[in-house]
């Protein structure tokens, strides 16, 4: 980790605090003085600010139901970022339950959905571990309730088990599942997160996505209310 990104963790200070503490020589690492923000330094590494030893705070794992019309940024674009709903109050069991995130741009999210897809994101300050999510080579996989503009024909099932070729690329998609809700709507459960690769598989097929929402990511479940939050169990995040 950064040495400025270790002791914003282990103080109150934000990214410009933390820089000018360093900067001006009041950080020591294993007993020397490093004015370099961009060092690394490891658990065990001795970090002291003020004759205090400082020690991080523990990491934070949450999921959220996105909304439509917000992008999976820290910074808002065209369209708000969805980490804007983490400074709101938030619903728990009916009850309303006062903000409690700080630092909130030490938070990102670990992949991506569309402006237009709703759904599960997953929120970390633990790039470790988003790491073992997004790694392609971990195949974890991704379901999705997808709407569709056609009814979806049960012959094509056996298509996206045995993968999609996909315009522009030039191997199959990994064996994807589907599971038919009804007439225009199915489950999807995916491995991969090529760019918009819902959208692509479905148009390779003759059939367009009107509807795209997450429902699950590995083993963790969507179980709350559109734009609601909540932190993750252990044994959530130690699934991945």
């Amino acid at each position: 980790m950064r040495l400025d990104k270790f002791v914003m963790k282990s103080t109150d200070f934000n990214k410009q605090q933390a820089k000018q503490v360093i900067e001006s020589g009041e950080v020591r690492v294993n007993g020397e003085v490093v004015q370099e923000v961009a060092q690394q330094v490891h658990e065990n590494n001795e970090v002291m600010f003020a004759n205090q030893r400082l020690l991080a705070k523990p990491f934070r794992y949450l999921l959220m139901n996105k909304p439509a019309n917000t992008i999976c940024s820290n910074i808002d674009e065209v369209y708000p970022s969805a980490l804007n709903l983490l400074t709101q109050d938030r619903q728990i069991n009916g009850a309303e339950v006062e903000n409690d995130i700080n630092q909130r741009d030490e938070l990102h999210i670990a992949g991506r959905l569309d402006a237009d897809t709703t759904g599960l994101i997953l929120i970390t300050d633990d790039g470790r571990w988003t790491f073992n999510i997004t790694l392609p080579t971990n195949l974890c996989p991704k379901v999705y309730r997808v709407t569709l503009s056609k009814p979806f024909k049960p012959e094509l099932i056996n298509t996206f088990k045995q993968g999609i070729q996909l315009q522009g690329e030039k191997a199959l998609t990994q064996p994807a599942q589907v599971q038919i809700i009804s007439e225009q709507q199915v489950l999807l459960t995916i491995t991969e997160g090529k760019f918009h690769q819902v959208k692509r598989m479905f148009a390779a097929v003759g059939n367009r996505v009107i509807g795209l929402h997450r429902e699950q990511i590995g083993q963790v479940k969507l179980d709350v209310e559109l734009g609601q939050w909540r932190y993750l169990t252990p044994l959530e995040v130690n699934s991945f």
